[in-house]
């Protein structure tokens, strides 16, 4: 019985160490968590006080730059203000030195008619040869001043004359820059136009033979009725053809035409100004030309030609051949337009 005691006695003993254990463990791997994130959280903070402090110091480095210009552009005003007030102040010294001296010359005048006179008289002519040296002393003194006048003057003249000659410099490479880039866009010009030309002559041998497909002025024109049917914009059997022989032309001078002309084939769709009913596929003139445009592009590409060498614009009833509503007229504004330009 005893002993029956004892054992449960000593059963309800045996959780304790293992609790005990197991908190210190739970708050050993807590501790350790907590390191880690204090490291990271330090770690962390280093790192963005570093990306601070050099944005600020670029910053500072802007800042400086942008004060620098300011300052350098205002500086060839500030020289000139200064040289006109200096010389303001010149003239003003001169006119004092002038008149110093006409009361210089005054007082001996006054001295030499006085020679004669009484004791009142030395008295007032001691008075005045004190003024008169004075006087002298001053007109020194603004000699001294107007020479020192004439000597900054000289200086920042100077000065000005050396910013005004960089000006000048800056201004002849910026004059030199722009005749350069003009002739060599002019050249470049000059040999696209040449190789247009050689497009346009390949496209007359091509489709001379007929009477609806022309060149009007740098452009070349398809009728409308040539490539689709109306209000459509799917290119028909017999516009499929001419089309063909198009890509054909197109491929041969997009070989011969250097990369660093930056042609394209720009493939402009037109209407006549009759509006659309608004029931169909397309709501106006816009929209069909505009799709009939892109349908004209579309199979250039399907033929071969470069899709980066290929612009498609719509331009409605907007840009007319010829005005009037007469069938003649209305026929010659229903084109497609082709025209190789520069991009």
């Amino acid at each position: 019985m005893a002993g029956s005691r004892l054992r449960r006695r000593d059963a309800r003993t045996d959780y304790w160490p293992g609790f005990v254990d197991a908190m210190a463990s739970l708050l050993l791997v807590i501790i350790f968590l907590l390191s880690i994130f204090v490291l990271a959280q330090f770690f962390l903070g280093q790192q963005l006080s570093g990306r601070d402090t050099v944005l600020n110091r670029l910053n500072a480095q802007i800042s400086e730059l942008t004060e620098l210009l300011a300052l350098e552009r205002a500086s060839g005003r500030d020289l000139e203000d200064t040289i006109a007030s200096l010389t303001a102040n010149l003239n003003d010294a001169e006119s004092e030195r002038d008149r110093l001296a006409g009361l210089l010359d005054a007082s001996s005048n006054q001295a030499d008619q006085a020679g004669g006179a009484v004791a009142t008289l030395e008295t007032a002519l001691d008075a005045e040869k004190r003024i008169s040296q004075r006087a002298l002393s001053q007109v020194e003194l603004l000699n001294q001043q107007i020479s020192a006048l004439r000597r900054q003057i000289g200086a920042l003249e100077s000065a000005l004359e050396a910013s005004e000659s960089r000006d000048r410099e800056s201004q002849t490479k910026i004059a030199d820059l722009g005749r350069r880039l003009n002739v060599a866009l002019a050249q470049r010009v000059q040999e696209l136009s040449r190789y247009r030309s050689d497009f346009f002559g390949r496209l007359r041998e091509i489709l001379s033979q007929r009477s609806d497909i022309r060149v009007v002025g740098d452009r070349f024109v398809f009728q409308s009725e040539v490539l689709f049917s109306s209000g459509e914009d799917t290119i028909n059997p017999a516009g499929e053809a001419e089309l063909k022989k198009l890509a054909d032309a197109v491929k041969e001078p997009a070989v011969q035409i250097p990369d660093e002309i930056n042609w394209v084939l720009r493939v402009d769709g037109h209407t006549d100004a009759r509006p659309l009913s608004g029931t169909g596929r397309f709501r106006n003139n816009w929209e069909l030309s505009a799709a009939r445009a892109i349908s004209v592009v579309r199979y250039l590409i399907d033929q071969g030609v470069d899709p980066e060498r290929l612009v498609a614009a719509g331009f409605g009833e907007f840009q007319p051949l010829e005005e009037g509503d007469d069938p003649e007229a209305l026929a010659r504004n229903r084109r497609i337009e082709l025209k190789l330009t520069e991009r």
